[in-house]
């Protein structure tokens, strides 16, 4: 009997010790294992920029600005003045749809306007008015020629409504150039800013 309970005296603690060291054991072993499936996540989620799919590393390319081209002379279109200088024409002189041309390989500078209420615009067909055209950036001042057998190079009949009426100025030097701005003045009118076509 008493070898028996010595028996199980040492027995029972080294079953109990080595069970207990198995649980323990297993325990790092299940948390090592975890640790390094973490790890091996990290790794993938903070993987460098160069270890990335294709898709993920394509950059979008750059390219470079074209380059600045002159202006293009547009023509008519971007000789309109402004909506409150229209409608100051319209109202106080009777006219509208001002435009100024180069004609005659650039010897003449044209200036048309349509009338639109005949008793306001006849101060343009004036006789007495000499018309005068300025032109700020070449520092000239164009006048309507005398012609030996057309006499001016204006109309100056009656206006009539709906019509359309021209004058030209003499530019022999050609100072003044398509794109240029100039101011027309006939009497006590006048039409400024407008764009030589």
């Amino acid at each position: 009997m008493r070898c028996r309970s010595r028996f199980w005296a040492v027995v029972l603690p080294a079953l109990f010790l080595a069970s207990g060291f198995r649980i323990a054991s297993a325990g790092p072993v299940q948390s090592s294992g975890a640790a390094q499936s973490t790890a091996a996540q990290g790794t993938q989620s903070s993987a460098p920029a160069h270890l990335a799919t294709p898709a993920q590393a394509a950059v979008p390319a750059v390219h470079p600005a074209p380059a600045s081209r002159p202006p293009v002379w547009r023509g008519p279109q971007v000789n309109h003045s402004s909506h409150r200088a229209e409608m100051y024409l319209q109202g106080a002189w009777g006219v509208g749809e001002l435009r100024v041309k180069v004609a005659e390989s650039g010897e003449l500078i044209r200036f048309n306007y349509r009338v639109l209420d005949p008793a306001k615009a006849a101060a343009l067909n004036d006789k007495k008015a000499e018309p005068a055209l300025f032109d700020a950036q070449a520092g000239v001042k164009l006048t309507v020629p005398q012609m030996e057998k057309v006499g001016k190079l204006r109309q100056e009949s009656t206006p009539k409504e709906g019509m359309t009426y021209w004058m030209a100025f003499s530019n022999p030097t050609l100072a003044v150039k398509r794109g240029h701005r100039v101011d027309v003045v006939i009497g006590s009118f006048r039409a400024a800013n407008l764009l030589v076509e």
